[in-house]
């Protein structure tokens, strides 16, 4: 009997290594149709979960409260499991490098408790060659078996967009890929249970790892080319959004729009496949171009902040500058890469100290990863410049008037830097408002 029909008859479980945005969603959804392991090293995580309290608000509180997932932070207990899904994180080191600790680590946990007969997929976001020249050793030495005849491997890249309510894990295609046919039909079926878009079988492990690569670099060079315009255009005195609404009255337009690029995809997968390029001797020049301008972009804002200021006649170190917005994008609580961070740290370089509002981020983690204090939006008083770094429905939510309160002052000088574009610039700047927008 196949491992999926043992799998769907209860027979046998799955695991998911990593409960993060990506991991937790994934757990959950299994967990509805067959019996899930969901482990994870972070103890205060596991009890978050065990509490029903969903931290990533990706499945919400209520539904984690009725899931029958087995949170665990014992590695002994994916011996439980002979499915495991690898859904840990793969950031970038401080040069850029990939940093591969974490699926590194996964793979000897795993390993240690790994079974004959099982299958390892992993999500993780890797360069082509990672699964089957990393991985598969690791696991082998730690298990003491033989990948292709006591196990099989597979790589299934996450695609998983948070804060993303329409395109969600059940409505994208899954790519899917394995070290053999055998193991590439199991996966299939598996995934299949939850994906109902269905799944896309790429020819080999390589090809899966560099479609993940590729479709996130792709983005990152297209707000590359957007980023890039909305500097040259703000040089020109013309409006960037202006500009995008009339290019996209024709059919094959993009729908691309500057912005800030971070987070645990964008901002970072393209560094994966440059690092790889260079290893066979090909310098990157299009994607890194790309990755330059989107990397500097929290400095063009805070640099145009200064320089509003100091048109509008205030002492720059003594302005009052609130942010609205920390999560790398709109409607998450994810923090990870936020390009906000690089916007706060060079306003702190010309001494301004700016206030912080998020009503999506965990205070906490911001505290401990960015040494950012979050205020509650009730706290704003007498701003001189109110920054909208991020588009949260909260925000985009605001009046006029809830917006003009957070200045203060009547004869006081108002500064509106709107980075998405989602405010009406006429509305604001009738009522006497410098307004700028990337």
């Amino acid at each position: 009997m196949s491992l999926y029909k043992k799998i769907i008859r209860r027979e046998e479980k799955i695991s998911v290594i990593g409960l993060g945005y990506v991991g937790l969603p994934l757990a959950v959804a299994f967990s509805e149709i067959i019996d899930v392991v969901g482990f994870d090293v972070n103890p205060e995580k596991i009890n978050s979960y065990k509490s029903g309290i969903d931290s990533t608000n990706e499945v919400g509180n209520e539904k984690l409260r009725n899931t029958k997932i087995f949170f665990t932070g014992n590695s002994d207990d994916l011996k439980k499991a002979k499915f495991h899904i690898v859904a840990v994180p793969t950031p970038i080191n401080s040069d850029k490098t990939p940093n591969l600790k974490p699926v590194i680590s996964a793979s000897e946990v795993i390993g240690r408790n790994l079974v004959k007969g099982s299958i390892v997929v992993y999500e993780s976001t890797v360069y082509p060659g990672v699964t089957e020249e990393i991985c598969i050793p690791i696991l082998e030495k730690a298990s003491g078996l033989k990948c292709g005849l006591d196990f099989k491997v597979g790589y299934s890249p996450e695609r998983i967009n948070p804060g993303d309510k329409v395109h969600r894990l059940e409505n994208i295609v899954k790519i899917v890929s394995a070290t053999d046919n055998e193991g590439l039909e199991e996966i299939s079926q598996v995934y299949q249970l939850i994906v109902k878009a269905g799944v896309h079988k790429a020819s080999s492990i390589k090809v899966a790892e560099a479609a993940k690569v590729v479709e996130n670099s792709q983005r990152d060079i297209n707000i590359a080319f957007m980023n890039e315009l909305a500097m040259v255009f703000d040089r020109m005195g013309i409006n960037t959004k202006e500009v995008i609404d009339a290019m996209n009255t024709k059919w094959n337009a993009l729908g691309f729009t500057p912005g800030l690029v971070g987070g645990h995809c964008i901002g970072v997968d393209p560094y994966y496949f440059i690092y790889e390029a260079e290893k066979l001797g090909y310098h990157s020049q299009i994607i890194l171009a790309g990755r330059m301008i989107n990397d500097s972009m929290g400095k063009f804002v805070a640099d145009t902040i200064i320089k509003k200021l100091v048109l509008s006649n205030k002492v720059v170190k003594e302005s009052k500058v609130v942010i609205l917005g920390l999560a790398f994008k709109e409607n998450t609580a994810d923090i990870r890469n936020s390009k906000v961070v690089d916007i706060i740290d060079r306003l702190r370089e010309y001494g301004i100290h700016p206030e912080v509002v998020d009503p999506k981020a965990n205070a906490s983690i911001a505290k401990y990863e960015y040494n950012i204090d979050l205020i509650d939006m009730n706290n704003v008083k007498n701003a001189d410049c109110i920054v909208l770094a991020v588009a949260h429905d909260e925000f985009k939510r605001l009046s006029l008037v809830e917006i003009d309160a957070l200045f203060g002052g009547i004869n006081k000088e108002k500064i509106l830097i709107d980075i998405k574009s989602v405010l009406e610039r006429r509305v604001f700047e009738e009522k006497g408002c410098t307004y700028w927008s990337l």
